[in-house]
Order: C-alpha cells, then structure tokens, then sequence
C-alpha cells in the first residue's frame, strides 16, 4: 500500500469517548463507554456500557479521565484500542 492509502485508512478508524475505570495495569486503561438503547416495547431509553481496554503508552491516564481511544490492530488478547487523547481531567484528592 502506499503512503496516502495508509494514512487515509488510519484516519477513517473508529474512534469513541468514554470514561477511564481502570489504570492498575502497565500500559494499559480500561475504559467504559456508554450507549443508550431504545427499549423495544416500552421506548424507555436504557444505558448500556462496554469495557473497552486501550493501549497508554506513557501511563498517562488515572482514574476518571475521560479520553477518546481509537480502533487499531490487536495489540493482545484483549487490546485492540489506543489512546488518542485526554480530553479532561479528574481531579486528584
């Protein structure tokens, strides 16, 4: 693939915004991010979550942060996201 190819493909990856829950591991946030859902016969709209875990290279996220991650390759087993940004941080007590 040429160059062009490469980054027009690495700019169309998926990308979401959630909330980190977790930094206890090296490298590694574990971030959940919210949708809501239509209930089907109620119309109630329901939150669901999802865990997602992302690749932090510096270790630079904490708790709370909330911070946009991007699809990429599998990192591990369960890794297939990297972070993008932090868009605000949690407060430290």
């Amino acid at each position: 693939m040429t160059d062009e190819k490469m980054v027009e493909k690495e700019k169309s990856s998926r990308t979401i915004t959630g909330t980190v829950i977790s930094d206890k591991m090296n490298k590694t946030i574990v971030v959940q991010v919210e949708r809501k859902v239509k209930h089907p016969l109620y119309g109630k709209y329901i939150r669901r979550f999802s865990k997602m875990y992302a690749h932090d290279e510096d270790n630079a996220c904490h708790i709370g942060d909330l911070v946009v991650i991007q699809q990429t390759r599998p990192l591990s087993k369960t890794k297939r996201w990297k972070l993008v940004e932090i868009l605000k941080r949690e407060e430290q007590q």
